[in-house]
């Protein structure tokens, strides 16, 4: 009885500690520091310096940071990105875009190219730790490797192209990143010098056709993380296809698109078949609660039947094609990397 007292006392003890190491996130700081240095040396592995315009190393760090990466696994399901506030508002009253794991690490994260080091500091005013790493912007690449035209924005463009810190903001119960930001105000210069460049100007299209005909951003169309050979793929491209156009009819794409028309301070971006991927299964669930659109003073509004009904349909067939895809691709994928990326 004693023996058997002792091990309650011991699993109690235990317990306790896990309790406290929760409420106190300044007790999580050796696990924040192994997973902010695991990541940074996994980003300066996958993403190093090179050249802004070298399209190799570009698809060599998307390519590593979409599949099952330390970055990717580190961070949250839904993870906020974009600039700090200018104000100097809480992240929490700031405007960022929200994106999945996939989304962020494939198309925005592998734009950067990092050097391993970083800082670790924990901000109490957020009740977040802070992991600063330093970087550099391929601000050279053709304009269908950007997840849309940055450069529809002066003040945008001109903060990726001369980025020097990125920020992770990690959550102590969880351990994961819920926010990040990039910025061109860092302390420390970028790692490589890049000259700015001015793309043409922007015509207010956010995808469109290059001169051999190819869809554009190609990054978003799924260009280089599925396998050329899977045969899924036109099934995925033709339920995208529907499914913009019932976007169009719900009015979703008057609202989900980068340039935020609205002022939401949680954007969610549909406009590509890459984004709109990211968040279907959430856009299913807030079409069906009528949680969108949203009138003109921002309060939900319900779809004519028709229309709902209509978008409903294409976004579950296009649910569908993507998890087609993605079985096809666990079902067939080889152990040599054999079959040529899309």
């Amino acid at each position: 009885m004693r023996r058997f007292s002792a091990s309650i006392l011991t699993l109690s003890l235990g317990a306790a500690s896990v309790a406290i190491a929760q409420e106190d996130p300044l007790a999580q700081r050796p696990v924040v520091e192994k997973l902010a240095k695991n990541v940074a040396d996994e980003l300066a592995r996958q993403c190093p310096a090179a050249q802004p315009s070298d399209q190799a190393a570009f698809n060599a760090c998307r390519q590593g940071l979409y599949e099952n990466s330390a970055f990717k696994r580190a961070l949250a399901p839904i993870v906020l990105w974009g600039r700090p506030s200018p104000t100097g508002a809480a992240l929490k009253d700031s405007t960022l875009t929200q994106f999945s794991p996939d989304v962020l690490s494939s198309m925005y994260f592998s734009l950067f190219m990092f050097n391993g080091k970083h800082t670790v500091d924990f901000d109490k005013k957020e009740g977040l730790y802070r992991v600063t790493l330093e970087t550099a912007f391929r601000n050279r690449l053709a304009p269908g490797q950007f997840p849309y035209p940055f450069w529809h924005d002066d003040s945008k463009w001109s903060a990726y192209q001369g980025a020097n810190s990125i920020t992770l903001w990690i959550e102590p119960k969880s351990i994961k990143v819920k926010v990040a930001q990039f910025t061109d105000k860092g302390t420390t210069p970028s790692i490589i010098a890049t000259e700015p460049f001015n793309p043409p100007k922007f015509d207010g299209k956010w995808q469109w056709t290059d001169a051999e005909g190819v869809t554009q951003p190609v990054v978003t169309m799924f260009d280089g993380l599925f396998r050329r050979d899977n045969p899924k793929l036109v099934l995925l491209d033709l339920a995208y296809k529907d499914l913009a156009l019932k976007l169009r009819d719900g009015q979703c794409d008057s609202c989900h698109v980068p340039n935020n028309p609205d002022k939401m301070k949680r954007l969610v971006l549909l406009q590509s078949p890459a984004h709109a991927a990211a968040e279907i299964k959430r856009l299913l669930k807030a079409v069906r609660a009528d949680k969108m659109p949203l009138d003109d003073f921002g309060i939900e509004k319900e779809l004519n039947p028709e229309t709902k009904k209509a978008l409903l349909e294409s976004a579950e067939k296009f649910d569908a094609a993507l998890d087609a895809v993605r079985l096809w691709e666990k079902q067939f994928s080889v152990a040599d990397g054999a079959g040529e990326k899309r």
